[in-house]
């Protein structure tokens, strides 16, 4: 498995093909359709986030100093968005989570071409996984 900066390299190479932000958006949507299932029971109210207009489920896994995640939304572009960050940071090291900051958001331009409430989303999300990671690697697992 690559680290997390050859993943933002490789994303950030992807969507260089794309001329416009409407194939773009379109790739994302695709994307975010080829998430895993995301188990019913997982839908609690603990797994929901704040700080996402669209309502977001994020269920995280500690594993031998590594950081799994699956998430799920109710909405199209934001699990493109979930689809994206499980490239950059699903099963990486909880220490490579915290100290490598998401470039590629800006790289790829997201910051510029999501409304403020999904961009607001998107970081509540990264923010959520690098907390996550952050109490795994404390622990000492990471």
């Amino acid at each position: 498995m690559g680290d997390i900066e050859q993943a933002q390299r490789e994303l950030i190479d992807e969507f260089s093909f794309f001329d416009n932000w409407v194939d773009r958006y379109q790739y994302i949507i695709d994307m975010g359709r080829k998430l895993p299932e995301f188990p019913a029971d997982w839908r609690t109210e603990d797994k929901l986030l704040k700080g996402c207009q669209s309502r977001v489920w994020l269920h995280t896994e500690p594993s031998d100093g590594r950081l799994n995640f699956q998430a799920i939304s109710d909405s199209a572009i934001v699990s493109g968005l979930i689809a994206i960050l499980m490239r950059v940071y699903n099963g990486r090291n909880a220490r490579e989570i915290v100290t490598t900051p998401p470039g590629f958001i800006a790289e790829i331009g997201l910051d510029a071409h999501l409304s403020p409430t999904r961009s607001n989303g998107l970081n509540a999300m990264v923010q959520a996984i690098k907390a996550a990671a952050e109490e795994v690697a404390a622990a000492g697992a990471g």
